[in-house]
């Protein structure tokens, strides 16, 4: 059967709809529109935290995201939106000088390792993954990812606007937290509409602020929290254009750096469980054995990742939300994410839309990304939670610990003038070698004894 020709079904309530089916054209489009509401939040606020275009990024997700259902020939239902993983190592690509460019060629050969690693993962087999990264260290590095972003919240984001910031944050972890069903899973995409106006509204009745700026280099300026200038001046159809805040093009080629390009390899692993955990929540619902296909996901995101920076985009991952919206829905057919796709895409291609996500206020991204990386740090405690990962054996809690500390402390290790190893990369090699070097191993607490693990 073709992977264009899907059976048409009209379930009973309750019933699931498999990704080789699909609802009437109507529903379908209906659903598909869903899946870009629940992708929509996170996926432009993480390009605009690493300074990249937010238009891009989701034009861009919409044509990876159908690139991902090609290569995984229909299996895999999923939406790829902007990943976080590299959020933290760009805020240090930057911080050491880097500009855009350095960063879309330090994040294309992130892609490309990913996606050589599915290449292997295919023929190897998945258990090839959980021997080189088992849940302990994987735990541990999406958490030194997460915490490691907190001084970027509190000395770029958060001083914008303080107060903004905290409502913003408290209305998101209320919606998240309160809000029934559907509502709850798009909690960032109401956090940014509830910021935006309550910033509106700020400049209406207490005027301009005197405050840092995304652009200011720290110093205080009078503004407006919301500005519609670019608003204005921007076309309804056309592609994404202009220039980032540091100078470079809004579609601009990468340039490559090795130090830099180690920064970022930390967050391959973090994808591979993003992927890992995307295909088993799948396959769980819908009662496959979607195995046979993990090297697929995992080299699709991979190329997508490299597609979208090569062109100056944000990479991607497997999203949460869509896995949300289809455990409610029950809904997995594969043409509601060709729909979501192609509906990115033309958002994409509407610079008017891109400069009203570009306008979004500074204070409005501290609430939102305050509670966002603390649940990326907490992701790895959720990992280990899942997978009973036990830290009364000291192979678990000594092998980890100085690459957490390293790694979320910024510890460095110089070895020249012109290159060390520090904060996330040097955090995720102490975590995979230390662990690795004493697995299999456990220690008596009381005599000190250290004997072979069966």
């Amino acid at each position: 059967m073709s992977m264009f020709k899907w059976e048409v079904v009209n379930p009973a309530p309750g019933e699931a709809v498999g990704p080789h089916q699909r609802l009437p054209w109507g529903r379908t489009v209906g659903l598909g529109a869903q899946h870009v509401v629940a992708m929509f939040g996170a996926t432009f606020v993480f390009p605009l935290v690493m300074g990249l275009d937010a238009n891009l990024a989701i034009m861009l997700s919409g044509v990876c995201t159908i690139g991902f259902l090609l290569i995984c020939n229909n299996k895999i239902p999923s939406y790829l939106g902007t990943s976080a993983s590299f959020v933290a190592a760009v805020a240090a690509i930057r911080t050491q000088g880097g500009d855009s460019a350095d960063v879309t060629g330090a994040i294309l050969v992130a892609g490309l390792v990913l996606a050589a690693i599915g290449v292997v993962v295919h023929f190897a087999g998945a258990r090839l993954i959980h021997a080189i990264l088992p849940p302990a260290v994987t735990g541990a590095v999406v958490m030194l990812i997460g915490f490691n972003l907190a001084p970027v919240v509190a000395g770029v984001y958060w001083p914008q606007d303080q107060w903004i910031a905290l409502l913003t944050a408290a209305f998101m972890v209320a919606a998240a937290v309160l809000l029934p069903g559907f509502w709850s899973r798009i909690a960032v995409f109401l956090a940014l509409v509830f910021g935006y106006l309550a910033s509106v509204f700020a400049d209406k009745v207490f005027g301009s602020i005197n405050s840092i700026t995304g652009s200011s280099n720290g110093e205080l300026v009078e503004h407006d929290r919301v500005s519609w200038a670019g608003v204005k001046a921007a076309d309804w159809v056309g592609f994404p254009s202009g220039k980032l805040a540091d100078g470079v093009s809004v579609i601009h080629g990468p340039s490559f750096s090795v130090t830099f390009i180690l920064l970022v390899l930390p967050g391959v692993i973090a994808l591979i469980a993003e992927n890992t955990g995307h295909v088993k929540a799948v396959a769980e619902m819908t009662g496959e054995n979607l195995d046979p296909y993990m090297g697929r996901a995992i080299g699709a995101d991979g190329l997508a990742t490299a597609f979208a920076s090569a062109f100056g985009g944000s990479p991607t991952t497997t999203y949460a939300e869509n896995i949300g919206v289809m455990g409610a829905t029950k809904v997995y057919s594969t043409a509601a994410y060709y729909v979501a796709g192609i509906v990115a895409i033309l958002l994409g291609l509407c610079p008017k839309f891109g400069a009203i996500v570009n306008a979004t206020p500074g204070g409005v991204l501290g609430g939102i990304t305050v509670v966002l990386y603390g649940m990326i740090g907490l992701v790895g405690a959720k990992i280990w939670v899942e997978n009973r990962v036990d830290f009364g054996n000291p192979v678990n809690m000594v092998g980890l610990a100085a690459g957490l500390i390293a790694g979320i402390g910024g510890v460095s290790l110089k070895f020249s003038d012109d290159f060390e190893l520090s904060g996330i990369a040097l955090g995720t090699i102490l975590v995979i070698v230390f662990f690795h070097m004493v697995k299999g191993r456990t220690a008596d607490a009381t005599s000190g004894e250290v004997t072979k693990r069966l």
